[in-house]
């Protein structure tokens, strides 16, 4: 049963808009509580304390303590044996590896992943949009990787262009949760950017470092009408808008290639 403020009767909510304790009861405030702490725990460093996590979780430590040790029983979460701070646990990698392993996407992309790089010469990128953030799930490299390779990225949506295109053309809630993620000074200018960065056949965005270079991106729309991912390239230090442009469109055929064959699953 919901109250008038769509929150469901017993519970409350805390300023940041999180379930508190201890009226957070029952079998779906656990399960919201223990997804809260899973998410505090891929933000920041590797390995957090107890006490941070309640404090940042809104919830008292008795709960975090009891919350996560049914976590480390199911190696979703580990603690460090040295220092007692939790982190998260291997299964979260098996669990995200089995979930790639059935996204179409993936497979639809396979065959051009690797010609799309050898024509490029550049590192192909394969990204999606989730809760606000970009997650590049997967890449060939090209010669511009380096000696180092950032395989497994996470940005705010909006700093990247794949991220971008994905936030403008997705839902209103998708697109909320990518502007919550920028500082109030950005909100308000990246907010009057929507309809151009859908609209647009491709986006750039210029990389500040090695570790975060400029990049290409097109939508991988499917026969739905879908944008469900978005297919993107590293772009060389040097690059004219005829050079952006030519990627731009080796990037589009092999995104449309894989959206025909999403339409035909």
């Amino acid at each position: 049963m919901a109250s008038v403020t769509g929150v469901p009767v017993g519970w409350a909510v805390t300023k940041v808009g999180r379930v508190s304790e201890p009226d957070a009861r029952g079998t779906l405030g656990t399960v919201r509580n223990a997804v809260l702490l899973l998410e505090l725990l891929s933000e920041g460093p590797a390995f957090q304390q107890l006490t941070d996590l309640a404090e940042r979780s809104g919830l008292s430590v008795p709960t975090v303590h009891r919350l996560l040790r049914s976590l480390v029983l199911s190696d979703l979460v580990e603690q460090d044996p040295t220092s007692s701070r939790y982190g998260l646990g291997p299964e979260v990698a098996r669990l995200a590896q089995r979930y790639l392993a059935r996204q179409p996407i993936l497979g639809a992309l396979a065959p051009y992943l690797v010609p799309l790089r050898d024509s490029i010469g550049q590192t192909v990128h394969v990204a999606v949009l989730v809760r606000g953030s970009v997650v590049y799930v997967d890449r060939v490299d090209g010669a511009d990787g380096g000696l180092y390779r950032d395989t497994h990225r996470v940005h705010a949506a909006l700093e990247t262009a794949a991220g971008r295109i994905l936030a403008s053309r997705g839902t209103e809630d998708g697109w909320r949760r990518a502007l919550e993620s920028v500082d109030s000074e950005q909100r308000s200018r990246l907010g009057a950017e929507r309809d151009g960065w859908s609209a647009a056949p491709y986006l750039v965005t210029e990389g500040g470092s090695a570790q975060e270079p400029s990049e290409v991106a097109v939508p991988i729309v499917d026969g739905h009408g879908h944008t469900v991912a978005a297919l993107a390239a590293t772009a060389p230090p040097v690059t004219s808008e005829e050079q952006l442009d030519r990627i731009a469109a080796q990037l589009s055929r092999a995104a449309h290639a894989a959206g025909r064959a999403l339409g035909h699953g």
